[in-house]
């Protein structure tokens, strides 16, 4: 038997993580209408990108490869990028 207990403490941790220019958009976008609750992180090769999000967390990936600016797209730059061998899924 289950017995529904309301003063138990709620200790959910969400994390969101913005990968690329598309996901930093969005961590953007979340902290610009100040969700609460949420800790942002962003990755991005484009140094610059990272720049523009005022997330607590944000990692430049790549940079001895892309040297900051980006990886144009290619996904095999961001797997070398992010350390993986092999085809980027």
């Amino acid at each position: 038997m289950f017995e529904l207990v309301d003063s138990a403490p709620q200790s959910a941790v969400i994390k969101v993580i913005g990968v690329g220019g598309g996901g930093g958009n969005a961590v953007r976008h979340m902290i610009d209408h100040q969700v609460d609750g949420v800790d942002f992180i962003c990755a991005n090769t484009d140094a610059q990108a990272l720049s523009d999000i005022s997330s607590k967390t944000c990692a430049a990936v790549g940079l001895g490869i892309t040297k900051g600016l980006g990886a144009g797209a290619n996904p095999e730059v961001v797997a070398r990028g992010f350390g993986r061998q092999g085809p980027y899924c």
